[in-house]
């Protein structure tokens, strides 16, 4: 009744131009006297702010202002709060490579804070405690507990290691609850896709220019600023790319789940111009994700290629899949002097590759201390953390250079099976659902965000997949979407959903 009376008012043209632009109650409040003169006295402040104390305050002011808004509107809207937070997941590593003096990183920790508190407030008024009621929800919170009680693990050399990592840990595996509980319509998804796929064309048109053109003056300074990077980046002859990520890995694996993203799509129903852009838009990903030389990214795609050939089984993908595989093997055995098409044949031939057979020999090293400590060496123990708070010890100089690796290095065989475990159940249940939604739209979603979790979980082996921005954020983000799939499917086909 209300909004057929708001809409009958607006339509009149009898009340004034206030109350056509915001509604009666609204109006009332904003013109009161008493809120009028607290506007004056604010703006008149502001102005005197600016006369004492220069330009540069002023403008603090008004970043501390804007702050204060965002800050609200991600509590009262969510969505506004998801989709800020992953804006800034993609852009936060290139907005510190400028040099912008702000501790970044917990503007982000406050974000996810803000919507870890907005969630809580929900969940606590309306009692919908159906997102801890799933496999998955199950087996995240015993990984978070699992975490937590890392704090007391004898092995442990630093308990402030285990207090910074968990921070990436704990905060960010609540993600998923928030992702979980908030996302909740087709439209909402598209939303969320489309924003990705702008992000990523941004991030692989940058990657271009940066191969076409070299890196711009603050890029070249961060990398002359230690030499640990320029040897890492320098290879062959060539220079490594990374856009506007933390690294070429993270730029690597970040075009490989964009690329699958639109892939997927283009097999939906959609129309054919909206396929035509997706598949130039997946192929733009792979030929920029070749610029990062990160081998470790290249075996992905023939991967999610042979997953969707067996989840998708037909004769026409069975040739799709052939003619593929033929491509691949030319361009691996074809004898070529670029430097990037040598490196990408490298990845296929791993025996002899020096960095991989140290790995190797590293790992190996490694796993008599994994098998001696179930609750491994603590939270921290490897990496920067570990060299930074427990610089004299064994794990601190030990480079996991992957994600399963480092988990059990650092939580023990326990939590490694703890972990390999969630993994099996999220591609289990993207999986499952996937034969189970009836709308073609949500199973062409589910079928990209399932490869995508596969190919991720691929990838965490030779690298550390899931803890750079913002892989770290999507990949939580993934794991909701196959739970909220099936109930977004059942509120389209007349089912009652679990909220």
């Amino acid at each position: 009744m209300d909004s057929v009376r708001l809409q009958s008012d607006y339509g009149s043209g009898k009340q004034g131009w206030r109350h056509r632009l915001v509604p009666d109650m609204l109006a009332r409040k904003l013109g009161h006297p008493l809120v009028l003169l607290i506007t004056l006295l604010t703006c008149l402040c502001f102005a005197g702010f600016i006369t004492f104390a220069g330009p540069k305050y002023a403008i603090l002011g008004l970043v501390l202002m804007l702050g204060m808004l965002v800050a609200a509107g991600v509590v009262v809207n969510p969505r506004f709060g998801i989709l800020t937070m992953l804006v800034a997941a993609y852009l936060i590593m290139w907005i510190m490579r400028l040099g912008v003096n702000f501790p970044l990183g917990t503007l982000m920790d406050g974000l996810q804070g803000l919507l870890i508190l907005g969630f809580l407030l929900k969940i606590r008024s309306r009692r919908d405690w159906y997102v801890f009621k799933n496999p998955i929800s199950y087996l995240i919170l015993i990984w978070i507990g699992y975490n937590l009680l890392q704090i007391a693990n004898p092995a442990a050399e630093s308990r402030l290691a285990w207090l910074y990592t968990l921070r990436s840990v704990a905060i960010l595996m609540l993600m998923y609850f928030i992702f979980f509980y908030h996302i909740r319509s087709t439209e909402f998804v598209k939303q969320i896709f489309k924003l990705w796929i702008l992000l990523s064309t941004f991030a692989a048109a940058y990657g271009m220019y940066q191969e076409m053109f070299g890196y711009l003056p603050f890029e070249q300074r961060w990398i002359d600023s230690d030499p640990l990077i320029t040897d890492l980046y320098f290879i062959a002859g060539h220079w490594r790319k990374f856009s506007i990520f933390s690294d070429p890995v993270a730029f690597a694996y970040n075009m490989v789940m964009s690329s699958i993203l639109c892939f997927c799509i283009a097999t939906g129903p959609v129309a054919i111009w909206k396929k035509i852009i997706l598949n130039l838009l997946g192929a733009f990903y792979i030929m920029v994700m070749l610029y990062s030389g990160t081998r470790g990214a290249y075996v992905l795609l023939p991967a999610a290629m042979f997953m969707y050939s067996i989840m998708r089984f037909n004769k026409k993908v069975f040739v799709f899949a052939m003619i593929v595989a033929m491509i691949m093997a030319v361009l691996i055995v074809i004898p070529t002097g670029n430097p990037t098409i040598v490196r990408f044949q490298s990845a296929f031939k791993p025996a002899e590759d020096a960095s991989f057979n140290l790995r190797s020999q590293n790992q190996k090293k490694i796993q008599p201390y994994i098998l001696s400590h179930p609750m491994g060496g603590g939270l921290g123990a490897t990496g920067v953390w570990g060299q930074r708070f427990a610089p004299g010890s064994y794990l601190a100089s030990f480079p996991p250079d992957s994600g399963y690796v480092r988990v059990a290095v650092e939580l023990g065989w326990m939590g490694l099976l703890i972990f390999c475990i969630l993994m099996f159940a999220i591609l289990r249940t993207g999986i499952k659902n996937y034969y189970r939604i009836r709308s073609p739209e949500l199973k062409t979603y589910c079928l990209a965000i399932t490869l995508i979790l596969f190919v991720l979980n691929i990838g965490n082996y030779p690298q550390e997949a899931l803890v750079q921005f913002p892989s770290n954020i999507y990949f939580y983000l993934a794991i909701a979407l196959v739970n909220v799939f099936p109930i977004i499917d059942k509120q389209l086909h007349g089912g009652t959903a679990a909220s």
